[in-house]
């Protein structure tokens, strides 16, 4: 059990971490845009100069390849600050073998190098001020906080009015020593927030520039993906109801149809004959509706709807040929901790053709089924002890079950070597 003083020693622990990132790279990162600032202004001064000539070309475009190496520079420092991945876009180059002209006009046609070249050149405005005010911030809170122990050693005229004096509090040592260690504990307290604050805008304004359009980019490669995938899990699903139905309950109501009609045909020449013939079509009809329950509980089933995952999960269990150890979030099931029903019913899915597939392929003697909630993200472990194997190939079950996860956003994860044993996990956000 974690301790309150605990608790805070971390906290604190963070806090100071937090500060030594920020204030590092609020610091290193002035000398740096002033570099690139100097660098890229009088790169880009040749080249718009001379561009009237063959010479412009080539300086311009160096000097956009060394707007990259800085944006590349800047991309590495401000992931810590943003607590975010690096995220570096794709330019566009000329292919392998181009000839010089080609690999010049490639980089200048490149919008992300000139996205880069404007980071490089208004990235001083930003580190100016960032730094001046982290800096100030740090000196005051050094200097007064620390007041106290040099105050003896400062020069002290009787002509100079003390700021102390001016605000009414008198002009003694003791009054001039609490004022300005007031302003140092002042600067000291508010120093994690100023600092912050100040890392956050420049790099903010950094990764509008340097990421923002290779964020939405990848942004919508990902929704493309998710909407081949979700057409795809779709489609298979499909496919699979139709087989089921044909195989299924198709064919019994095909032999229903037939029973009867000999049983039609029956009644008048022989009737024990057509009422063995009605016996079997009945049990027929009660086998027909049988499957088709056990379709309409792997489409949605009325359990799910009605009592939440952990519910539809125990009866989906119950009905296991392989023994199952069942764990499941008991907050899943209540009103407040219910999920979207659209995420209620791919872990259903996930997890009823995870169960399909133990009973078919595994020849596992046991299994476990773990579901639970943390950091807005449900994960779904479901384990056997089989011989293994499982993978996730075109054609077989876990690839449409990987399909349906991706289209919310999720990861399907299969670890099963050969021999066993196997481990399905699926990570799918709340």
């Amino acid at each position: 059990m974690t301790t309150p003083t605990a608790t805070v020693r971390a906290g604190s622990r963070g806090i100071l971490r937090q500060l030594r990132v920020d204030s590092g790279y609020v610091l290193v990162g002035f000398p740096l845009a002033l570099a690139s600032f100097v660098v890229l202004i009088v790169g880009l001064a040749a080249g718009a100069g001379l561009a009237v000539t063959v010479i412009g070309l080539p300086v311009l475009a160096g000097t956009l390849r060394a707007a990259r190496f800085w944006a590349d520079v800047e991309r590495l420092r401000m992931a810590p600050v943003l607590r975010q991945p690096r995220v570096r876009p794709t330019y566009r180059d000329a292919e392998p073998g181009a000839s010089t002209w080609r690999r010049i006009f490639a980089t200048i046609t490149d919008v992300q190098s000139w996205l880069d070249l404007a980071h490089g050149c208004l990235d001083l405005v930003v580190s100016v001020f960032s730094f001046v005010v982290t800096v100030v911030w740090w000196a005051g809170a050094i200097i007064g906080s620390l007041y106290w122990t040099y105050d003896w050693l400062l020069p002290f005229h009787e002509e100079n009015v003390e700021l102390s004096e001016l605000l009414g509090l008198g002009d003694s040592a003791g009054a001039r020593i609490g004022l300005n260690t007031a302003f140092g504990l002042f600067f000291l307290l508010t120093l994690p927030i100023v600092v912050r604050g100040c890392a956050l805008l420049k790099a903010r304004f950094g990764r509008a520039l340097l990421t923002g359009v290779a964020e939405m980019r990848n942004r919508i490669t990902v929704l493309e993906e998710q909407k081949r995938a979700a057409a795809s899990a779709e489609a298979t699903a499909l496919r699979r109801l139709e087989r089921d139905i044909h195989d299924g309950p198709q064919q019994r109501l095909v032999r229903l149809a037939m029973d009867l009609g000999r049983a039609q045909q029956q009644l008048a020449v022989n009737p024990d004959a057509a009422r063995q013939t009605l016996d079997e079509a009945l049990a027929q009809t009660r086998d027909t509706l049988a499957e088709l329950r056990a379709l309409s509980r792997g489409i949605a089933p009325p359990i799910l709807v009605d009592r939440g995952l952990p519910s539809a999960l125990a009866a989906l269990a119950g009905r296991g040929v392989v023994p199952i150890e069942l764990t499941v979030d008991p907050q899943l099931g209540t009103p407040d901790g219910r999920l979207d029903p659209a995420v209620e019913s791919t872990a259903y899915f996930v997890v009823a053709e995870a169960l399909a597939n133990v009973a078919k392929h595994s020849r596992a003697t046991e299994c476990w089924l773990t579901v639970t909630r943390t950091d807005g993200q449900l994960d779904i472990v479901v384990a056997d002890d089989g011989h293994g194997g499982a993978h996730i190939s075109k054609g077989h079950g876990l690839a449409g079950l990987a399909d349906r996860v991706r289209a919310n956003s999720g990861t399907l994860t299969v670890i099963s070597p050969d021999g066993g044993p196997t481990q399905i996990r699926a990570e799918l956000p709340c």
